[in-house]
């Protein structure tokens, strides 16, 4: 049987929630009979998401209301200036 399990990923701070937030994956591991299948993720959350749901402006990728922003993805180095 598959199993389905919210795992925290990462805990940190978000200034559009203001405090501490967990973000967390669904994994689906697979079932006994299928052992050769590794986890697989099929979605990712917020702790705080519906709280920022209900903000007016659209917060984030992880909230599920801005799909084009993600606070958290890791910062790319920038070019240096010329």
């Amino acid at each position: 049987m598959t199993v389905k399990v919210w795992q925290t990923i990462k805990v940190q701070h978000c200034r559009h929630a203001g405090g501490e937030v967990a973000l967390e994956a669904e994994i689906l591991y697979p079932g006994e009979h299928l052992p050769d299948l590794g986890p697989r993720v099929v979605a990712h959350r917020c702790s705080r998401g519906i709280e920022c749901g209900l903000l007016d402006e659209a917060s984030c990728v992880w909230a599920g209301t801005n799909p084009t922003y993600d606070p958290f993805a890791e910062k790319q180095p920038e070019e240096p200036k010329k």
